[in-house]
């Protein structure tokens, strides 16, 4: 049996679609079943249990063979992965995958890669067999300036002219679809990325090309972009680690691109025209 953590979220419910593609029965832990309900399906069996409470893990690893780690940005997401880990051992499991990030490491130069690297640390100790999946941004990202797109043909961000290689989540998924299902993956560390690095004064382009009017990027100062997204309701944690992030991207260090979609996903990464076409009605609006 194959356990996802972080099975209903952005990229885990892709890895779930993607599994459930190659009809493999997998099971999803959620914290309330009820309002995962919409998420289970012919391949998926919802277990109750929350990442916080190690002592609700037993049941949903019982029986389990390899693991989908993936918890979501926090303070406690160290503590969390721990916990997983030391449960996942107690309990049998052989092979953990570890959703980490670009550029992860204890020496990080950003905060979540630092996170990460902890993650990543605590699972190579474990004794346990793991791969590291290290995704770059997700293209998906963008659709929280959708708003701003469809009122006001612009986006912001503290990016200026950096250039980083972002990647649609489904490409992710495909990735880690292989890695649980096939052998051959274990002690590698796969870092993900599209098709090709772009600035995001580039990603603007591509959104005009796609959406057929100009949609500008305008470059904000660190304070602003943090201004803002507090306002937009982002907890203040979240919104400092992620003008961190973009002071990262800044630095240039997140233009590579590499070729694991291709290699291991087995697919052609989706370029970010396409991610646009596929999501066009959140960026032009109703009626468009």
């Amino acid at each position: 049996m194959i356990l996802l953590t972080g099975g209903t979220g952005t990229a885990g419910s892709e890895i779930s679609k993607a599994l459930a593609r190659m009809e493999v029965h997998h099971r999803s832990l959620v914290r309330d079943r009820a309002k995962a309900a919409a998420s289970a399906g012919e391949y998926v069996e919802l277990v109750e249990a929350d990442l916080s409470r190690p002592e609700t893990l037993a049941a949903a690893l019982d029986g389990v063979e390899k693991a989908l780690l993936l918890t979501a940005a926090s303070p406690e997401a160290p503590q969390q992965e721990r916990d997983f880990i030391r449960q996942a051992k107690r309990a049998g499991v052989r092979y953990v995958v570890k959703f980490s990030a670009y550029g992860a490491s204890l020496n990080a130069p950003h905060f979540f890669g630092r996170q990460h690297g902890q993650g990543e640390r605590e699972l190579e100790d474990s004794g346990l067999a793991f791969t590291m999946l290290r995704p770059n941004g997700f293209f998906q990202n963008f659709l929280g300036s959708a708003a701003s797109i469809q009122s006001r043909s612009a986006f912001h961000a503290p990016a200026g002219g950096m250039k980083y290689s972002a990647v649609d989540v489904r490409d992710i998924a495909a990735v880690a679809a292989h890695v649980l299902t096939e052998p051959g993956h274990q002690w590698q560390r796969y870092t993900i990325t599209g098709p090709e690095a772009l600035s995001h004064t580039e990603i603007a382009e591509r959104f005009s090309q796609v959406l057929g009017r100009t949609i500008r990027y305008l470059d904000v100062p660190e304070d602003a972009a943090q201004d803002w997204l507090l306002a937009a309701g982002m907890p203040a944690w979240t919104a400092e680690k992620l003008v961190d992030l973009y002071r990262y991207y800044r630095s240039g260090a997140a233009a590579e691109v590499t070729n694991h979609v291709e290699r291991v996903g087995r697919k052609a990464p989706i370029a970010f025209q396409q991610f646009v076409r596929d999501r066009a009605a959140a960026f032009a609006g109703p009626g468009a």
